[in-house]
């Protein structure tokens, strides 16, 4: 997988900083209370300093840390090996570090049903810890996320363009948006790290061109893109993909799983994490960079509030500057938001050129 930079390889390398950071997500991101059973699962992909100091912030709380280590799959979104489907069916709290995730399975779909409080934090190093959440004022976070989904949520046309050739229009409505980056404080409900709003427009609504000029994941074989992935949307499926060789590994990873649903949208999310501020090939991350906007492809979590539907996988791709009109009114041009409530929001929170 192309990323922008390597990783520092140093144990002493953001030591503090990312001690830093695991406190403030293991204490005020995922609430974990004292006595509470917490899995951290990872893969061989995975910042053993962040598992590490993950498991270090969970037993100074008070609460019990165990850590399950497994190889690193092929892809996201398969099963994981049975003990570690068996941990986590069994925790109070569960952060997911692993790289090729395993959100959407049936080992994930089964510990939301015992009650797990979930985070998706696939493949956060030392340095994306420490830029998304630690160095980030967390409570002016959700609150510039709470402005944007009032806004989506409030408005029925979304408009989509960007520099690279997107240009999608769909219908929200009355769809109801999310903030995913939101606390967890809701037994059996999956989160995501802060600076995401998501929703599903009616999907038989979204028609037009989505390009995809940031990265895309999986497959591994793609992350960060070096030139633009095209698709054709006709009411809400992916009908064509274009452009160079990224595009045709893209195209046929979809096919390969001979699963129809792979080809259908299943959300939009826009990204406001001001730690991230380019793509680095780290989807999680990528899913923040400040402005953009990222659309998922394959299986729809009920936590989207929309159809709900399992496909043999999900991915993720990034539109980088888009412009944004609800219901005709700007959100944001070019990748910066230009409404005054989102603007006021940004200038809370301390973002720059705000």
């Amino acid at each position: 997988m192309q990323l922008a930079t390597g990783t520092e390889p140093r144990d002493e390398y953001l030591s503090l900083e990312a001690a830093a950071g695991a406190r403030k997500l293991v204490e005020d991101v995922m609430l974990v209370k004292p006595g509470e059973n917490v899995v951290i699962t990872a893969d061989t992909s995975s910042d053993g300093r962040v598992v590490e100091a993950t498991a270090a912030a969970v037993f100074a709380a008070s609460a019990v840390p165990t850590v399950v280590w497994y190889d690193t799959r092929p892809t996201a979104v398969v099963e994981p090996p049975g003990p570690v489907r068996g941990a986590v069916a069994r925790a109070d709290v569960w952060i997911e570090f692993a790289f090729a995730y395993i959100l959407y399975t049936q080992a994930f779909k089964e510990a939301l049903a015992s009650g797990a409080r979930y985070i998706c934090l696939a493949g956060m190093d030392v340095d994306m810890l420490t830029k998304t959440v630690g160095r980030v004022d967390y409570p002016k976070l959700l609150a510039l996320g709470e402005t944007l989904r009032s806004l989506v949520e409030a408005a029925d046309e979304v408009r989509v363009v960007s520099p690279a050739g997107t240009d999608l229009t769909a219908y929200n409505r009355g769809r109801l948006a999310r903030q995913s980056g939101k606390l967890a404080d809701r037994p059996g409900e999956a989160i995501m790290l802060g600076g995401q709003v998501s929703w599903c427009p009616i999907e038989e609504s979204i028609n037009g061109t989505l390009v995809f000029d940031g990265a895309v994941w999986p497959p591994a074989e793609i992350g960060l893109l070096r030139a633009p992935v095209v698709l054709t949307v006709e009411r809400g499926v992916v009908t064509a993909i274009d452009g160079g060789a990224e595009a045709r590994v893209f195209r046929s990873w979809l096919e390969s799983f001979s699963d129809e649903r792979m080809f259908w949208i299943a959300h939009y999310s826009l990204g406001f994490n001001p730690g991230v501020m380019r793509p680095t090939g780290r989807i999680v991350e990528d899913e923040r960079v400040f402005g953009s906007i990222e659309i998922g492809l394959g299986s729809q979590g009920p936590q989207h509030r929309a159809k709900t539907w399992w496909a043999a996988s999900h991915t993720d791709g990034i539109v980088l500057a888009p412009t944004i009109h609800l219901d005709g009114v700007a959100l944001e041009v070019g990748g910066r938001y230009v409404h005054p409530d989102a603007v006021a929001g940004c200038r809370a929170l301390g973002v720059a050129g705000y």
